[in-house]
């Protein structure tokens, strides 16, 4: 399968190429607007001829051909349970952004990825784009426990089937030294915190399912840590939690690695819904017609 255009909003460090990559699906032009230098950084290592155009704000169909598959995850912070609450008012208020300049493209596909959310701000989201979102948590195909919203036009998508990936599964054989929790932070994550220990609030059993992967990893415990090992999860650990290759954020700094990680995809959950185009009986039109009446 080959497509001509793709552009790809809120970038990152391009997961988008990554899954199309994993499909064997070729791309023609691939157009990414992301603002994170580092991020930048990162997929042009991996992906040299990606296009970057700037901001999101600065995007214009009509400066763009005719694109085939719109993809991105506008900003999750004011949605996320972790966030500030503030909803469509905070930095989630960009979803706006994916919505113009799906109205200016006019793609053949769309995918928007989100967290779970307040349900009335799911319903604004599922009114405006004029599809269902589908529910998948990452623990299905690795061993991150990572439920996430996918609204997409692409028909058929249904749920992966379990891997049946624990922890323990992915880990390194060897991990350097600077990993490894000092006495100080082993004391700190026994502390008690409304009667329990710290360590129960960021579990990461090895028999089991990682804690969901956050951009505050680089900020050292409690995140990220693994109680058994005494130690925190490398960033080859959260490459391979997200399905990442490894080592493909090497490069910068361990903080930026960790970062971009958290903010990322997981890379076979993307695979899993957009290798349903390969199957669509015939290219989707309602993108410009049904969907974008409800926008």
């Amino acid at each position: 399968m080959k497509i001509d255009n793709v552009l790809s909003l809120f970038d990152g460090m391009s997961c988008g190429q990554l899954a199309l990559d994993t499909l064997g699906i070729k791309v023609n032009n691939y157009f990414a607007s992301e603002i994170d230098s580092y991020a930048m950084q990162i997929a042009k290592k991996n992906y040299p001829n990606t296009k970057h155009i700037g901001s999101v704000l600065d995007v214009r169909g009509s400066d763009l051909p005719r694109i085939d598959l719109l993809i991105g995850g506008s900003p999750c912070q004011s949605f996320s349970n972790a966030g500030d609450g503030s909803g469509m008012d905070g930095k989630s208020k960009l979803f706006w952004e994916f919505v113009r300049v799906l109205k200016e493209t006019k793609p053949t596909y769309f995918l928007l990825e989100n967290v779970k959310m307040k349900k009335e701000w799911e319903k604004i989201i599922t009114d405006t784009l004029g599809v269902e979102p589908i529910a998948i948590n990452s623990r299905l195909l690795t061993a991150q426990n990572r439920p996430r919203l996918y609204w997409t036009n692409i028909p058929n998508v249904i749920q992966p089937i379990d891997r049946g990936i624990v922890l323990k599964d992915i880990l390194q054989d060897e991990v350097e030294e600077k990993f490894y929790l000092s006495d100080k932070a082993i004391d700190y994550m026994s502390r008690l915190r409304n009667g329990k220990p710290r360590w129960e609030y960021h579990t990461n059993p090895l028999d089991g399912k990682s804690a969901c992967l956050t951009a505050n990893m680089y900020k050292g415990v409690p995140y990220g840590v693994i109680k058994e090992l005494k130690r925190r999860l490398t960033p080859v650990e959260c490459e391979r939690l997200q399905t990442v290759p490894d080592n493909y954020t090497e490069g910068v700094s361990n903080t930026q690695r960790y970062k971009m990680l958290g903010n990322g995809w997981t890379i076979d959950v993307i695979a899993h819904i957009l290798n349903e185009m390969r199957h669509a009986d015939e290219p989707v039109k309602s993108t410009t017609t049904k969907q974008l009446e409800l926008l």
